[in-house]
């Protein structure tokens, strides 16, 4: 199975009062929440001849969401959410590899309603298996990032995130301005890039560059190795020892995570290279075995709503809407990008994690 190999390959706005139709209550049969707005203000003659009739359902109960965070985002739209429809929300937080490791784990009796991964072609690769469902009058949908999430209405990227080469700036007085610099001599045994096995947007920064350059990009891989680049678990657990000082650069750094660090008075800066990078859209989805369907469309109408995008943008995520700014942080306009190719990334992610990570050991 697909899942199966993917989860061992790789170890959440003004909430829209109509959106939810009111506190604790979502419409229902097919119509936007948005829509069941601009019903009353429509002549009421026309209203009742040409418009089926909105029934709004009144949520209780639970939501089952597998996360893939980041925890405190995750946290907070948790509680904006039970706070606004009174439905409790069952979280898991872990990595894409290992919300999809247990997903493969429950097969024979799923749990989760709503995911959210950090991997846009980990989702893609859902959507082809049929394992998610269609929810294409989503609240606010229309105003997403139309690249980064799915036309037939299957996930949403709430956010995004993008990789640079983050550094200590208290080591390193001039930054690589390329990721070709970090072969060279002066950075031998100094870099650390994260493990793509367990790190969604490490994968979509190994594929999305091999995906531009062909097959001839590994040479770029096999000369970090060369030199001494180091693969250092997840996003995380590959920043740290450049806080510290233990190493000076991160190959492929989540840049939320440098801009947290930085805001924090940690020693850290991020550049994007001139050549391009990868912006890693973190895309959300209700899955097709949902028992809380009504409850996970209203939990994705509130990642898409004012209130989740400004939590997003406070956590130095890109937000997935076009119409709200980047806060404290690089916006999509002034990120340098590969012309990537998602479907043969989400084609080859599985080949390229084992040939990384085997290069690597």
């Amino acid at each position: 199975m697909k899942l199966a190999k993917k989860g061992m390959m790789l170890a959440l706005t003004a909430f829209m009062g109509v959106s939810l139709a009111g506190c604790g209550t979502a419409a229902s049969n097919g119509q936007a929440s948005s829509e069941a707005s601009a019903s009353p203000s429509a002549p009421a003659a026309s209203t009742a001849a040409e418009q089926p009739q909105q029934t709004e359902v009144k949520l209780s109960g639970s939501v089952v969401v597998y996360s893939a965070g980041p925890e405190g985002l995750a946290n907070k739209i948790k509680e904006g959410f039970e706070a606004k429809t009174g439905v409790k929300v069952e979280m898991f937080q872990g990595t894409t590899g290992k919300i999809l490791a247990r997903m493969e784990a429950e097969k024979s009796n799923p749990a989760v309603d709503v995911l959210v991964l950090a991997s846009l072609p980990a989702m893609q690769g859902l959507k082809e298996e049929g394992i998610l469902m269609s929810y294409p009058e989503a609240a606010n949908a229309d105003k997403l990032i139309a690249d980064w999430s799915d036309k037939d209405g299957q996930y949403f990227s709430y956010s995004a995130s993008a990789l640079g080469i983050v550094y200590n700036t208290k080591l390193v007085q001039t930054p690589p301005a390329s990721w070709a610099d970090l072969a060279k001599p002066e950075w031998n045994g100094k870099v650390n890039i994260p493990d793509p096995s367990l790190s969604g947007s490490a994968l979509d920064f190994i594929s999305g560059y091999l995906s531009a350059s062909g097959d001839s990009g590994w040479s770029l891989f096999e000369s970090y190795k060369q030199n001494g680049v180091a693969m250092a678990g997840a996003n995380q657990e590959a920043l740290d020892p450049v806080i510290t000082g233990a190493k000076s650069v991160v190959a492929a750094g989540v840049d939320y995570m440098a801009y947290k660090a930085k805001a924090a008075g940690e020693p850290v800066d991020i550049v994007y290279p001139k050549e391009g990078s990868v912006i890693s859209p973190r895309p959300a989805a209700i899955v097709g075995t949902a028992k809380n369907a009504d409850n996970a469309k209203a939990f994705i109408d509130y990642l898409l709503s004012d209130d989740a995008q400004q939590m997003v943008t406070g956590a130095y995520l890109l937000p997935g809407r076009s119409d709200v700014e980047a806060k404290d942080r690089a916006s999509v306009d002034e990120i340098p990008t590969f012309n990537v190719n998602w479907q043969w990334m989400n084609e080859n992610s599985d080949s390229v994690t084992t040939k990384f990570t085997q290069l690597f050991k």
